[in-house]
């Protein structure tokens, strides 16, 4: 483990562009640039994807003018030669997003963004398509576009069939077929409603289950598996979506904890939607459809099906001509199982996947009912990102050599006891895309001196060409404010049962040793997160710090990235062991040097806005204040997956949902609040904090608050962030957490 860590940093210099560390910033650094246009960070490109032959890197870029507009882009990895190949703006008719679509660009969390937010390649690496403005365009390598729908309904889930014969997207809750070849538009189901809709994914499924699409193609085109969808017994809740100008009501479908979810059935069907058959899921409908994965040879899907429950997953076979299901293996915990997109069906008709039932999630392979572990070890494995057949190779990205990043590993899987060969530089946060055959893989890179990277690697892991090298050097836009002396500190401290071990960061101000500094901790705390990780750091930290503010973050038990018994304390306990680990990290804190202990703020939002309430409750006076964003106040406002997943049926666990609650203790709040929520939330409803503000009136319980007209769960924009970051700022002044003059 030693030599390959020693062998893997020496090859950093290689793989990784550093920045100047000679070099000091020669210009300030204020909110308004942080925000501005172009983006502090550089190029920093979304969904990198390699064409089918794998000649193509195309990426989505934002414009150095409008930061939150995206065009789609194509690179030549051969000759580094960048050039647009669909401007948004030429190509946008400036219709407003249906709100179908709004809100599937919430789930995805680029609800803030504009212009081309995905795209997907043709099969024959020709052409690819291109969503916007609520239609569907084709657009080819040369630069030509395309139309192929132009109404005034919003096309959703465009999807480019694998053998590259067609084009699916659903409009007025249906599935359309176009055939490409004869531009043909066929409506291919029927039946759709209010309340029924044909292949999309459901709220919960985009929301929680990390399953966007409702409908797959098979690698033949020949059939069609989709999915139907009946909200009709989903609980309706009132939104109302308050604007600046204009408030709209909503009556949503909502699945909250306790209460029924969708009903989502799958079916096989051919491109013109004949020969359909329902695909056997069970004789029980309250289960989850988690994902759907076709067999290399088109004659079946692999579908994960989940338990309500979420203790029991179960892998099915289902046969495309007749819907018929055989049970292959199954998952089970006594807590809980995280889901993956780890499953590669393979062309002898193999399995490889991931689980967790070692107490760490490891990769195994199924062969014809035996399963063999492929992997093992205290670490945690973040994805499987290739399989080379041919080779036997297998790509994966991994904790193995700390819990605060990720490498990209290779593993011979055909060959017994083989051992995982590290592809990346130790040091760096990775994140990987592969080609189908497995060959090459678009790394994308970051640490804390460095933005986001990315660069075609082949199997061995060697750097073949730059994408995006972004260096902080010359003219990029961090190169004149960058400040390299400001570094964190990462180091572990024990927990609050004073065994287990926490990762910790910590970013220290260059005067803190004459004049103690004041803090602002940072906290999201939640089981579906990892705080604290090597990834860059960004400019809002480097301002922060620049002002005279320390900067610090704990990762707390309950958390992912450490195992199943490293979360299992939060089992049906939420609110319980992450604020003991945080409180335990603010005692470390508070007697570090250079830190001044009557200075500590805490800070949140969704989740951490739900822990800063928790903390300032659990210990009144510890912090100095709290600044809480769009909490989750109480749990059975929240949705079943996510909800039911960590604290189980509300209908059953009345008692525990209670304690986890934040509304029960609010009168403990003895430290000054700052409360902060938008008006258009349909993640974390208003409601969560109109019932908390509500009763601290009542208990005459002093807080400040500040809404948002027309913003969502996310909270975002170069003047909106500007405000609400001097807002919160003015807040910690006011209230003698500053940096002293």
């Amino acid at each position: 483990m030693v030599r390959s860590l020693l062998l893997a940093a020496a090859a950093a210099a290689a793989l990784v562009s550093t920045p100047a560390s000679a070099q000091t910033p020669r210009q300030p650094l204020t909110l308004e640039r942080i925000f501005a246009a172009p983006a502090l960070t550089g190029n920093s490109p979304r969904a990198v994807k390699l064409s089918p032959d794998g000649r193509l890197a195309t990426l989505l870029r934002n414009r150095p003018d409008d930061t939150e507009r995206y065009d789609l882009w194509a690179i030549d990895p051969a000759t580094g030669q960048a050039r647009m190949l669909v401007d948004s703006k030429k190509l946008s008719s400036g219709a407003e997003l249906s709100e179908a679509e709004k809100m599937q660009r919430e789930r995805a969390r680029v609800g803030n963004l504009k212009g081309i937010i995905n795209y997907d390649w043709a099969a024959d690496g020709k052409s690819i398509l291109v969503p916007l403005d609520g239609d569907v365009y084709l657009a080819s390598l040369d630069g030509q576009v395309r139309r192929l729908t132009n109404t005034k309904d919003t096309e959703l889930d465009a999807t480019v069939s694998k053998g590259g014969h067609y084009v699916s997207f659903v409009r007025g809750n249906e599935l359309y077929v176009v055939d490409l070849a004869t531009g043909t538009e066929k409506k291919v189901t029927s039946g759709a409603g209010d309340t029924v809709s044909w292949g999309l994914a459901e709220f919960i499924a985009q929301e929680e289950l990390g399953r966007f699409k409702g409908h797959w193609w098979a690698p033949n085109d020949q059939r069609i598996a989709v999915t139907r969808v009946d909200e009709s017994g989903v609980e309706v809740a009132t939104r109302s979506s308050i604007g600046a100008d204009k408030t709209t009501v909503f009556q949503q479908r909502y699945p909250r904890a306790g209460t029924a979810n969708a009903v989502v059935d799958l079916y096989l069907m051919n491109p013109d939607g004949s020969g359909m058959v329902k695909a056997d899921l069970g004789s029980n409908p309250d289960v989850y459809l988690a994902r759907v994965n076709w067999l290399p040879d088109s004659s079946a899907v692999i579908v994960q099906r989940e338990s309500r429950d979420q203790k029991r997953l179960d892998y099915l076979r289902v046969d495309a001509r007749t819907g018929a299901s055989t049970l292959l293996f199954s998952d089970t915990s006594d807590m809980w199982i995280n889901l993956s997109d780890d499953l590669k069906p393979l062309k002898d008709g193999s399995l490889i996947f991931s689980s967790e039932r070692s107490g760490y999630r490891q990769l195994y392979r199924w062969n014809k009912g035996r399963i063999t572990p492929l992997t093992q070890g205290q670490w945690v494995v973040s994805g499987v990102e290739g399989v080379d057949e041919a080779a036997g190779r297998l790509y994966f990205t991994a904790n193995r050599e700390t819990s605060i990043e990720r490498q990209l590993y290779a593993l011979d899987y055909k060959k017994a006891g083989a051992k995982p060969q590290q592809l990346t530089p130790n040091g760096t946060q990775n994140g990987v895309t592969m080609d189908e055959s497995g060959k090459l893989a678009l790394v994308t890179t970051s640490y804390p001196g460095q933005p986001a990277q990315v660069w075609l690697a082949n199997g061995q892991g060697k750097r073949l060409a730059w994408i995006e090298e972004n260096k902080i050097a010359g003219n990029h836009p961090y190169a004149p404010y960058f400040d390299p002396s400001i570094k964190p500190v990462y180091g572990r401290l024990p927990a609050a049962d004073g065994k287990t071990m926490l990762d910790y960061r910590l970013v220290m101000p260059a005067n803190a040793s004459a004049k103690p500094a004041p803090v602002i901790v940072t906290v999201y705390g939640g089981p579906q997160a990892q705080d604290v990780t090597n990834g860059f750091m960004g400019p809002m930290d480097q301002y922060l710090v620049q002002h005279g503010y320390a900067l610090f973050q704990v990762g707390n038990r309950g958390q992912e990235g450490r195992g199943t018994a490293f979360q299992k304390p939060a089992y049906r306990a939420l609110g319980g062991v992450e604020v003991a680990d945080q409180l335990a990290g603010l005692n470390w804190l508070k007697k570090q040097p250079g830190v001044d202990p009557t200075k500590v703020a805490v800070s949140g939002w969704s989740y951490g806005g739900y822990m800063v309430l928790k903390l300032l409750e659990a210990a009144p006076g510890a912090y100095a204040a709290g600044l809480s964003g769009a909490p989750v106040t109480r749990w059975d406002l929240y949705d079943t997956h996510y909800t039911e997943h960590y604290m189980g049926d509300p209908r059953e666990l009345k008692a525990a949902y209670d304690k986890a609650s934040a509304i029960p203790d609010s009168s403990k709040i003895k430290d000054p609040l700052f409360l902060m929520h938008g008006l258009a939330d349909d993640n974390v409803l208003f409601q969560n904090s109109t019932e908390l503000m509500a009763k601290m009136q009542e208990e005459k319980t002093p807080f400040e608050v500040m809404v948002f007209p027309g913003k969502t769960h996310s909270v975002s924009g170069p003047n909106i962030s500007v405000f609400r970051w001097n807002a919160m700022l003015k807040f910690l002044e006011r209230n003698g957490v500053a940096p002293a003059k």
